[in-house]
């Protein structure tokens, strides 16, 4: 899963746990410490059986599957083609922008 898709689970999980138990989480902490996320996943789980809120067990089941779930593999390109394009940028000129000199003329 990615960071952004995280991050966008435990902000909505972070809005129910301030409005549901008033209590404040660090959502990008969240999204990036498993550890983290899943204490807050297990506070989330037990005030949504003492308070009876099944949307906060939802979301907190959302935020424990997301940490758990492995990170996707980086795309890799073969480095032949990765130099090939950083030569081909740099052969290629900027263009020139003439910028006159001077307003008017020169007396």
């Amino acid at each position: 899963m990615q960071d952004s898709d995280k991050l966008a689970i435990a902000a909505h999980l972070h809005v129910l746990l301030r409005r549901k138990t008033g209590r404040v989480t660090d959502t990008e902490w969240m999204a990036v410490n498993a550890e983290y996320a899943l204490e807050v996943v297990r506070f989330a789980r037990q005030h949504a059986l003492e308070d009876g809120v099944p949307e906060l067990a939802e979301w907190a089941d959302r935020l424990d599957r997301a940490v758990h779930e492995p990170a996707p593999a980086p795309q890799r390109r073969p480095l032949l083609d990765a130099a090939s394009q950083a030569v081909r940028q740099r052969l290629v000129p900027a263009p020139v922008v003439e910028v006159p000199r001077y307003v008017g003329g020169i007396r």
